[in-house]
Protein backbone atom coordinates (compact mmCIF):
# COMPACT_ATOMS: atom_id res chain seq x y z
CA UNK A 1 0.00 0.00 0.00
CA UNK A 2 1.35 3.27 -1.36
CA UNK A 3 -1.40 5.80 -0.12
CA UNK A 4 -0.87 8.10 3.05
CA UNK A 5 -4.28 6.48 4.80
CA UNK A 6 -5.62 5.42 8.13
CA UNK A 7 -4.04 2.73 10.02
CA UNK A 8 -6.81 0.50 9.65
CA UNK A 9 -6.96 -0.51 6.30
CA UNK A 10 -7.65 -4.11 6.54
CA UNK A 11 -9.42 -3.95 3.21
CA UNK A 12 -6.97 -2.87 1.60
CA UNK A 13 -4.31 -5.57 3.04
CA UNK A 14 -6.75 -8.23 1.68
CA UNK A 15 -6.26 -6.75 -1.51
CA UNK A 16 -2.68 -6.93 -1.37
CA UNK A 17 -2.51 -9.91 0.05
CA UNK A 18 -4.42 -11.68 -2.95
CA UNK A 19 -2.20 -9.77 -5.89
CA UNK A 20 0.73 -11.35 -3.75
CA UNK A 21 -0.03 -14.49 -3.96
CA UNK A 22 -0.64 -14.09 -8.07
CA UNK A 23 2.72 -11.47 -8.39
CA UNK A 24 5.25 -12.94 -5.66
CA UNK A 25 7.59 -10.01 -4.92
CA UNK A 26 6.49 -7.75 -8.14
CA UNK A 27 6.13 -4.14 -7.11
CA UNK A 28 3.00 -2.64 -9.24
CA UNK A 29 3.07 1.08 -10.95
CA UNK A 30 0.60 1.84 -8.44
CA UNK A 31 -1.16 5.93 -8.94
CA UNK A 32 -3.65 7.06 -6.03
CA UNK A 33 -6.02 9.73 -5.84
CA UNK A 34 -5.14 12.66 -4.49
CA UNK A 35 -9.08 14.53 -3.67
CA UNK A 36 -11.14 11.22 -2.60
CA UNK A 37 -14.41 10.70 -3.24
CA UNK A 38 -15.29 10.21 0.96
CA UNK A 39 -13.95 13.74 1.13
CA UNK A 40 -15.63 15.71 -1.68
CA UNK A 41 -13.17 14.40 -4.43
CA UNK A 42 -14.50 13.94 -7.81
CA UNK A 43 -12.78 10.24 -8.24
CA UNK A 44 -14.34 7.11 -6.49
CA UNK A 45 -11.43 4.97 -6.50
CA UNK A 46 -8.71 5.58 -4.26
CA UNK A 47 -6.16 4.06 -6.41
CA UNK A 48 -5.27 1.87 -9.15
CA UNK A 49 -2.17 -0.61 -9.56
CA UNK A 50 -0.87 -1.58 -12.89
CA UNK A 51 1.16 -4.88 -13.20
CA UNK A 52 2.99 -5.28 -16.35
CA UNK A 53 2.99 -8.79 -18.00
CA UNK A 54 4.53 -9.51 -21.20
CA UNK A 55 1.66 -9.53 -23.20
CA UNK A 56 -0.87 -7.04 -21.21
CA UNK A 57 -0.87 -4.51 -18.26
CA UNK A 58 -3.10 -5.91 -15.71
CA UNK A 59 -4.97 -3.33 -13.60
CA UNK A 60 -6.34 -3.52 -10.08
CA UNK A 61 -8.78 -1.05 -8.61
CA UNK A 62 -9.13 0.12 -5.06
CA UNK A 63 -12.21 1.53 -3.47
CA UNK A 64 -15.57 -0.20 -4.65
CA UNK A 65 -15.17 -2.00 -1.89
CA UNK A 66 -14.72 -0.98 2.12
CA UNK A 67 -11.02 -0.79 2.39
CA UNK A 68 -10.80 0.88 6.19
CA UNK A 69 -13.73 -0.01 8.01
CA UNK A 70 -17.16 -1.75 7.46
CA UNK A 71 -19.59 1.00 6.89
CA UNK A 72 -22.79 -0.99 5.09
CA UNK A 73 -25.11 -2.96 7.10
CA UNK A 74 -24.99 -6.12 4.81
CA UNK A 75 -21.56 -8.64 6.38
CA UNK A 76 -21.99 -10.63 3.29
CA UNK A 77 -20.33 -7.90 0.94
CA UNK A 78 -17.26 -5.57 1.43
CA UNK A 79 -19.06 -2.26 -0.10
CA UNK A 80 -19.85 -2.60 -3.73
CA UNK A 81 -18.70 -6.69 -3.37
CA UNK A 82 -15.99 -6.09 -6.12
CA UNK A 83 -13.34 -4.45 -7.14
CA UNK A 84 -12.48 -3.58 -10.87
CA UNK A 85 -9.94 -5.51 -13.15
CA UNK A 86 -9.19 -4.88 -16.94
CA UNK A 87 -6.52 -6.29 -18.78
CA UNK A 88 -4.74 -4.14 -21.68
CA UNK A 89 -3.03 -4.87 -24.54
CA UNK A 90 0.98 -3.76 -24.20
CA UNK A 91 4.07 -4.59 -25.79
CA UNK A 92 7.48 -5.79 -24.74
CA UNK A 93 8.79 -2.42 -24.47
CA UNK A 94 6.04 -0.41 -23.19
CA UNK A 95 7.15 0.90 -19.75
CA UNK A 96 4.39 3.84 -19.46
CA UNK A 97 1.00 2.32 -18.30
CA UNK A 98 -2.19 3.42 -20.30
CA UNK A 99 -3.75 6.09 -17.77
CA UNK A 100 -6.49 6.30 -20.28
CA UNK A 101 -7.99 3.05 -18.92
CA UNK A 102 -7.95 4.35 -15.28
CA UNK A 103 -10.14 7.53 -16.49
CA UNK A 104 -11.95 4.65 -17.71
CA UNK A 105 -12.45 2.58 -14.39
CA UNK A 106 -13.05 5.99 -12.62
CA UNK A 107 -15.72 6.87 -14.67
CA UNK A 108 -17.58 3.13 -14.18
CA UNK A 109 -16.59 4.13 -10.53
CA UNK A 110 -18.49 6.78 -10.75
CA UNK A 111 -21.56 5.80 -12.36
CA UNK A 112 -22.01 3.02 -9.72
CA UNK A 113 -21.57 5.44 -6.69
CA UNK A 114 -23.66 8.10 -8.44
CA UNK A 115 -26.57 6.02 -10.02
CA UNK A 116 -26.33 3.02 -6.95
CA UNK A 117 -26.57 0.51 -9.54
CA UNK A 118 -23.31 -1.93 -8.86
CA UNK A 119 -21.94 -4.13 -11.84
CA UNK A 120 -21.44 -7.82 -11.95
CA UNK A 121 -20.89 -10.78 -14.00
CA UNK A 122 -22.84 -11.27 -17.10
CA UNK A 123 -23.81 -7.59 -17.68
CA UNK A 124 -22.86 -5.38 -20.14
CA UNK A 125 -22.97 -1.90 -21.40
CA UNK A 126 -22.50 0.22 -25.30
CA UNK A 127 -19.86 2.96 -25.02
CA UNK A 128 -21.44 4.74 -27.67
CA UNK A 129 -18.01 5.56 -28.80
CA UNK A 130 -14.44 4.58 -28.61
CA UNK A 131 -13.50 2.74 -25.33
CA UNK A 132 -10.42 5.54 -25.63
CA UNK A 133 -10.68 8.69 -26.63
CA UNK A 134 -6.78 8.24 -27.49
CA UNK A 135 -7.54 5.67 -30.27
CA UNK A 136 -10.90 6.87 -32.20
CA UNK A 137 -10.10 3.96 -34.96
CA UNK A 138 -10.47 1.20 -32.59
CA UNK A 139 -13.33 -1.04 -32.58
CA UNK A 140 -13.84 -1.57 -28.89
CA UNK A 141 -16.62 0.22 -28.57
CA UNK A 142 -18.51 -1.48 -25.96
CA UNK A 143 -17.29 -3.62 -22.66
CA UNK A 144 -18.89 -6.67 -20.58
CA UNK A 145 -18.19 -7.91 -17.02
CA UNK A 146 -17.24 -11.15 -15.46
CA UNK A 147 -15.00 -12.97 -12.71
CA UNK A 148 -11.54 -12.19 -13.13
CA UNK A 149 -9.98 -15.49 -14.12
CA UNK A 150 -6.87 -15.04 -11.82
CA UNK A 151 -7.98 -13.47 -9.15
CA UNK A 152 -11.35 -14.83 -8.65
CA UNK A 153 -13.46 -14.02 -5.23
CA UNK A 154 -11.86 -13.63 -1.80
CA UNK A 155 -12.63 -13.05 1.74
CA UNK A 156 -12.22 -9.94 3.46
CA UNK A 157 -13.08 -8.55 7.04
CA UNK A 158 -15.84 -6.65 5.86
CA UNK A 159 -17.12 -9.60 3.79
CA UNK A 160 -16.72 -11.17 0.18
CA UNK A 161 -14.94 -9.39 -2.51
CA UNK A 162 -14.86 -10.44 -6.03
CA UNK A 163 -12.24 -9.60 -8.44
CA UNK A 164 -14.57 -8.30 -11.57
CA UNK A 165 -12.81 -8.01 -14.84
CA UNK A 166 -13.85 -5.55 -17.27
CA UNK A 167 -13.67 -7.30 -20.80
CA UNK A 168 -13.96 -4.82 -23.69
CA UNK A 169 -15.74 -5.45 -26.91
CA UNK A 170 -17.01 -4.87 -30.61
CA UNK A 171 -20.65 -3.79 -31.68
CA UNK A 172 -20.96 -7.43 -33.33
CA UNK A 173 -19.63 -8.90 -29.90
CA UNK A 174 -22.09 -7.12 -28.12
CA UNK A 175 -24.75 -7.27 -30.78
CA UNK A 176 -24.38 -11.33 -30.33
CA UNK A 177 -24.40 -10.84 -26.19
CA UNK A 178 -28.04 -9.26 -26.80
CA UNK A 179 -29.32 -11.89 -28.83
CA UNK A 180 -27.36 -14.64 -26.30
CA UNK A 181 -25.47 -14.08 -23.04
CA UNK A 182 -22.70 -12.25 -21.62
CA UNK A 183 -20.70 -14.85 -20.21
CA UNK A 184 -21.47 -17.90 -22.35
CA UNK A 185 -20.15 -15.73 -25.45
CA UNK A 186 -17.00 -14.37 -23.51
CA UNK A 187 -16.58 -18.11 -23.10
CA UNK A 188 -17.01 -18.47 -26.69
CA UNK A 189 -14.21 -15.71 -27.38
CA UNK A 190 -11.35 -16.91 -24.84
CA UNK A 191 -9.30 -19.73 -26.83
CA UNK A 192 -8.59 -16.43 -29.31
CA UNK A 193 -8.24 -13.88 -26.68
CA UNK A 194 -6.74 -15.64 -23.76
CA UNK A 195 -7.50 -13.84 -20.09
CA UNK A 196 -10.20 -12.15 -21.96
CA UNK A 197 -7.39 -9.20 -22.49
CA UNK A 198 -8.99 -5.50 -24.48
CA UNK A 199 -6.57 -4.83 -27.37
CA UNK A 200 -7.49 -1.43 -28.94
CA UNK A 201 -6.45 -3.08 -31.80
CA UNK A 202 -8.16 -6.15 -32.83
CA UNK A 203 -10.84 -6.99 -34.97
CA UNK A 204 -14.51 -8.65 -34.29
CA UNK A 205 -14.17 -11.94 -32.97
CA UNK A 206 -17.52 -13.06 -34.47
CA UNK A 207 -16.67 -14.01 -37.68
CA UNK A 208 -13.91 -16.60 -36.45
CA UNK A 209 -15.39 -20.21 -37.13
CA UNK A 210 -15.46 -21.24 -33.44
CA UNK A 211 -16.98 -18.13 -32.16
CA UNK A 212 -19.66 -17.73 -34.82
CA UNK A 213 -20.70 -21.55 -34.16
CA UNK A 214 -21.04 -21.00 -30.94
CA UNK A 215 -23.17 -17.88 -30.90
CA UNK A 216 -25.43 -19.66 -33.93
CA UNK A 217 -26.07 -22.59 -31.93
CA UNK A 218 -26.39 -20.50 -28.34
CA UNK A 219 -29.13 -18.39 -29.34
CA UNK A 220 -30.99 -21.61 -31.09
CA UNK A 221 -30.92 -23.14 -27.85
CA UNK A 222 -30.60 -20.53 -25.03
CA UNK A 223 -32.34 -17.64 -26.58
CA UNK A 224 -31.30 -13.93 -24.84
CA UNK A 225 -30.83 -12.97 -21.45
CA UNK A 226 -30.87 -9.52 -22.04
CA UNK A 227 -34.45 -8.96 -20.47
CA UNK A 228 -34.35 -5.10 -20.63
CA UNK A 229 -33.00 -2.28 -22.86
CA UNK A 230 -32.42 1.33 -22.33
CA UNK A 231 -32.60 3.39 -25.09
CA UNK A 232 -32.13 7.34 -25.50
CA UNK A 233 -35.75 7.40 -27.46
CA UNK A 234 -38.85 5.45 -26.47
CA UNK A 235 -42.08 5.98 -25.66
CA UNK A 236 -46.05 5.00 -26.30
CA UNK A 237 -49.23 6.45 -26.27
CA UNK A 238 -52.71 5.29 -26.45
CA UNK A 239 -55.65 7.12 -28.26
CA UNK A 240 -59.64 6.02 -29.11
CA UNK A 241 -60.89 4.86 -31.87
CA UNK A 242 -62.33 7.49 -34.38
CA UNK A 243 -65.74 5.86 -34.05
CA UNK A 244 -68.03 4.54 -31.14
CA UNK A 245 -67.48 0.75 -30.49
CA UNK A 246 -63.78 1.11 -33.12
CA UNK A 247 -61.23 -0.09 -30.01
CA UNK A 248 -58.18 2.40 -29.07
CA UNK A 249 -55.00 2.30 -31.10
CA UNK A 250 -51.72 1.50 -29.34
CA UNK A 251 -48.64 3.74 -30.62
CA UNK A 252 -45.08 2.93 -30.10
CA UNK A 253 -42.08 4.97 -30.74
CA UNK A 254 -38.61 4.10 -30.82
CA UNK A 255 -35.53 5.79 -32.64
CA UNK A 256 -33.73 4.15 -35.54
CA UNK A 257 -30.78 3.95 -33.79
CA UNK A 258 -32.44 1.40 -31.45
CA UNK A 259 -34.36 -0.26 -34.10
CA UNK A 260 -32.40 -2.89 -35.19
CA UNK A 261 -31.28 -3.83 -31.60
CA UNK A 262 -35.15 -4.50 -30.18
CA UNK A 263 -35.85 -6.55 -33.09
CA UNK A 264 -33.19 -8.79 -32.16
CA UNK A 265 -33.89 -9.23 -28.66
CA UNK A 266 -37.96 -9.52 -29.20
CA UNK A 267 -36.45 -12.21 -31.59
CA UNK A 268 -34.66 -14.18 -29.03
CA UNK A 269 -36.65 -13.72 -25.87
CA UNK A 270 -40.47 -14.05 -26.78
CA UNK A 271 -40.16 -17.70 -28.45
CA UNK A 272 -38.21 -18.74 -24.89
CA UNK A 273 -41.29 -17.30 -23.12
CA UNK A 274 -39.71 -14.44 -21.64
CA UNK A 275 -40.46 -10.75 -21.77
CA UNK A 276 -38.19 -7.91 -22.80
CA UNK A 277 -38.76 -4.41 -21.09
CA UNK A 278 -38.00 -1.32 -23.50
CA UNK A 279 -36.94 1.67 -21.02
CA UNK A 280 -35.78 5.14 -21.66
CA UNK A 281 -35.79 8.24 -19.48
CA UNK A 282 -39.10 8.78 -19.66
CA UNK A 283 -41.46 5.60 -20.21
CA UNK A 284 -41.29 1.97 -20.99
CA UNK A 285 -43.23 -0.56 -22.84
CA UNK A 286 -43.18 -4.14 -22.00
CA UNK A 287 -43.43 -7.14 -24.44
CA UNK A 288 -44.45 -10.10 -23.07
CA UNK A 289 -45.39 -13.21 -24.97
CA UNK A 290 -49.12 -14.50 -25.30
CA UNK A 291 -51.91 -16.15 -27.19
CA UNK A 292 -53.33 -12.93 -28.25
CA UNK A 293 -52.66 -9.50 -28.55
CA UNK A 294 -53.56 -7.32 -25.80
CA UNK A 295 -52.46 -3.43 -24.24
CA UNK A 296 -52.19 -3.31 -20.64
CA UNK A 297 -51.24 0.34 -18.95
CA UNK A 298 -49.86 -0.53 -15.96
CA UNK A 299 -49.59 2.72 -14.75
CA UNK A 300 -46.32 4.49 -13.80
CA UNK A 301 -45.26 5.42 -17.32
CA UNK A 302 -45.08 1.62 -18.30
CA UNK A 303 -47.65 -0.48 -20.78
CA UNK A 304 -47.56 -4.16 -21.08
CA UNK A 305 -48.22 -5.46 -24.65
CA UNK A 306 -49.06 -9.19 -24.87
CA UNK A 307 -47.58 -10.58 -28.22
CA UNK A 308 -48.44 -13.86 -30.46
CA UNK A 309 -46.44 -15.68 -32.68
CA UNK A 310 -47.70 -14.11 -35.71
CA UNK A 311 -47.96 -10.51 -34.51
CA UNK A 312 -43.90 -10.97 -33.02
CA UNK A 313 -43.17 -12.07 -36.32
CA UNK A 314 -44.35 -8.52 -37.83
CA UNK A 315 -43.38 -6.48 -35.35
CA UNK A 316 -39.56 -7.34 -35.62
CA UNK A 317 -39.94 -7.17 -39.48
CA UNK A 318 -40.84 -3.54 -39.08
CA UNK A 319 -38.23 -2.69 -36.55
CA UNK A 320 -35.69 -1.48 -39.02
CA UNK A 321 -33.75 1.91 -38.89
CA UNK A 322 -36.08 3.25 -41.29
CA UNK A 323 -37.64 6.11 -40.30
CA UNK A 324 -42.01 6.07 -40.69
CA UNK A 325 -44.80 4.80 -39.19
CA UNK A 326 -46.12 1.07 -39.44
CA UNK A 327 -49.66 -0.57 -38.28
CA UNK A 328 -49.46 -4.06 -38.30
CA UNK A 329 -51.92 -5.95 -39.69
CA UNK A 330 -51.64 -9.06 -37.54
CA UNK A 331 -52.22 -6.02 -35.14
CA UNK A 332 -54.56 -3.15 -36.61
CA UNK A 333 -54.78 -1.58 -33.16
CA UNK A 334 -51.04 -1.29 -32.82
CA UNK A 335 -48.80 0.97 -34.94
CA UNK A 336 -44.91 1.70 -34.70
CA UNK A 337 -43.31 4.91 -34.85
CA UNK A 338 -40.24 5.19 -35.87
CA UNK A 339 -38.11 8.51 -35.59
CA UNK A 340 -35.22 9.79 -36.78
CA UNK A 341 -31.85 9.26 -34.79
CA UNK A 342 -29.35 12.41 -34.54
CA UNK A 343 -25.83 11.18 -32.86
CA UNK A 344 -24.10 13.24 -30.74
CA UNK A 345 -20.08 13.65 -29.79
CA UNK A 346 -19.39 14.47 -26.29
CA UNK A 347 -19.80 18.63 -26.75
CA UNK A 348 -23.56 17.89 -27.97
CA UNK A 349 -22.89 17.96 -31.67
CA UNK A 350 -24.96 16.27 -33.96
CA UNK A 351 -22.11 13.83 -36.15
CA UNK A 352 -24.57 11.38 -37.72
CA UNK A 353 -28.13 11.04 -38.45
CA UNK A 354 -29.90 7.94 -38.46
CA UNK A 355 -33.22 7.02 -40.15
Amino acid sequence: MTDDDDDNAAGWDAIDAALERLYPGVEPQHYGTVHKWMLGGPDPLDGISFYPRPDHWHLVSYGMSELYSKETDNPEESGWGFEFTFRIARTADENEPPLWAANFLQNLGRYVFNSGNPFGPGHHLNLNGPISTERLDTLIRAAAFDTDPELGVIDTPHGQLRFLQVVGLTLDEYAAIERWDAQKLLAAMTPDLPLLVTDLARGDLTDRPGVAAAIAEGVRRDGSSTGSLFVEEAGWRTEPGDRPGEPATTTVKVGANAADRISRVLAARLPFDRGVILQSRDSAVSFRPGDRFAVTDTGDGLVALDVPPAVLAELTDVLRPVAGTYRLASAPELVVEIVMSRIRDQEGNVVAEIG
